[in-house]
């Protein structure tokens, strides 16, 4: 696949199915309503469903069956008959701001490298909210420390940089993920 296909599948809309590798593609989940009608296909409901070729790429589309013979299936690649799955509720824990800011504070005295990589993330989170300030750094005994402060508050705190490698990363954000319930 050229860069140019690549990225326009990285960029491609909600039904798009973009490449998974080795030959296989990654096809959307149902939206569960009729592309042509636009009424919702209830769970339990027969629909077909279709494999088109856009110019960006593949992209799926469900019809209600009904009004499949009215479906122009001009560049369809493929189409089958499905039925509407339950549409899996993700389980919503609001995490508020003041439980992430106390949670960072708390972690302020911590040594423990997992620890001090998920302060590190928390805080960077917390800056993108425009809750924590950055305003300086320091180097001291050979680490990063960046001086960061409450936004409305003057008390100066330390950040450590603990300068994560991609699988730290991942696994701060796993645990991120776990809090706040969403994929970051």
């Amino acid at each position: 696949m050229s860069s140019t296909s690549t990225a326009a599948a990285q960029n491609a809309p909600a039904g798009a199915a973009k490449p998974q590798g080795a030959g296989g593609y990654d096809v959307a989940k149902p939206l569960g309503k009729c592309h042509i009608t636009g009424q919702p296909i209830n769970v339990g409901e027969k629909f077909m469903a279709a494999l088109r070729e856009t110019p960006i790429g593949f992209e799926r589309v469900d019809v209600a069956m009904d009004a499949w013979p009215q479906f122009d299936r001009a560049d369809v690649v493929g189409f089958w008959q499905a039925t509407m799955p339950a549409q899996e509720q993700k389980k919503k824990v609001f995490v508020d701001d003041e439980v992430l800011c106390d949670l960072f504070e708390r972690l302020k005295d911590t040594a423990e490298p997992p620890k001090l990589n998920f302060r590190f993330v928390l805080g960077l989170i917390l800056m993108r909210k425009k809750l924590l300030i950055y305003e300086t750094s320091r180097t001291e005994d050979d680490k990063d420390v960046w001086v960061v402060h409450f936004k409305g508050k003057e008390e100066k705190l330390d950040l450590l940089n603990p300068k994560l490698d991609e699988a730290q990363v991942a696994e701060v954000s796993q645990q991120l993920g776990q809090i706040l319930n969403e994929e970051l």
